[in-house]
C-alpha cells in the first residue's frame, strides 16, 4: 500500500520525512493554510512522487507554479468542476509537449470531502479528465481537519479510478486501517494520505510516528 504524507513545510523535515521513503509527499499551495507551502523543495529521490494541492486555484496559477517547483500530481482539493480538471489535463498536456516530457508526466488527483452521507454518482463526470480520487472528511477547513468519515460508505464506490484515503489518519486507526484494506471496500484504495494526526506543529512531521506508521502498513499490507 503507497503512503502519502501531505502538508510538508519545512526544509529539513521535509528531508527526515523523505528518509522514511513515502511514496508521495504533498506541499499546499493554498495561502490561508497553516501548512501552506513557499514552494521551496530539498532534493527528493525520484522514488518519491511531488504533489502540489491547490484549493479554487486559476489554471494559470497552477501552471505559473509547475513552472517554479518540480511537481508530479496535481491534487485540486476545492470546488474544481469537471470541465475545469479537462481543461486543465489539455493545459498540462500543453506543457509536457512544450517541455519534451512524455505524455500522462503530469497527473490530476481530484478531492471530495466526504460527510455522513456523499453521492458517488457525482464523480462520472470526472472519471475522464480525472487521474486519481481522494476522499477527505467534510470540516471546515478544505482538508487537515482531524478526523475520519465512515469508511464503510466506500461499498457504493463502482469507479475504476482508484482512490487516495483521507482524513485524520493517525496511529490509533491502524486496526481499523488494515480491517479496511483487507476488506472489498478497498479495492481501488491506491494510497493513504496522513497529515493533522502525525505532526508537532502544523507542517513539522514527527517521523519516529510515521516510521511506525509506514512499517505497519507495509508490512500487513
Amino acid at each position: 500500500m503507497k503512503v502519502k504524507v501531505c502538508g510538508m513545510k519545512y526544509i529539513e523535515n521535509m528531508e527526515a520525512v523523505a528518509a522514511l521513503e513515502p511514496d508521495y509527499l504533498g506541499f499546499i499551495f493554498w495561502e490561508p493554510s497553516k501548512r501552506y507551502s513557499t514552494g521551496k523543495l530539498p532534493s527528493l529521490p525520484l522514488s518519491i512522487k511531488r504533489v502540489g494541492v491547490f484549493v479554487d486555484a486559476s489554471i494559470d496559477e497552477i501552471l505559473e507554479k509547475l513552472i517554479q517547483v518540480p511537481l508530479d500530481l496535481i491534487q485540486l482539493h476545492g470546488k474544481e468542476t469537471a470541465q475545469f480538471c479537462a481543461e486543465l489535463k489539455e493545459e498540462l498536456q500543453r506543457l509536457e509537449k512544450a517541455h519534451q516530457k512524455t505524455k500522462g508526466t503530469y497527473k490530476i488527483i481530484k478531492a471530495f470531502s466526504v460527510g455522513t452521507t456523499f453521492t458517488f454518482e457525482k464523480l462520472t463526470p470526472y472519471e475522464s479528465c480525472c487521474d486519481y480520487f481522494l476522499f477527505d472528511t467534510k470540516g471546515p477547513l478544505p482538508g487537515g481537519n482531524g478526523f475520519t468519515f465512515d469508511w464503510h460508505l466506500m461499498s457504493s464506490y463502482t469507479s475504476d479510478i482508484p482512490f487516495f484515503l483521507s482524513g485524520g489518519i493517525g496511529l490509533a486507526n491502524i486496526p481499523e486501517l488494515s480491517e479496511f484494506l483487507a476488506s472489498p471496500l478497498a479495492q481501488k484504495c491506491h494510497a493513504i494520505d496522513v497529515n493533522s494526526k502525525f505532526e508537532i506543529s502544523p507542517g513539522l512531521k514527527n517521523t519516529k510516528d510515521l516510521q511506525i506508521f509506514i512499517n505497519k502498513l507495509r508490512k500487513e499490507n
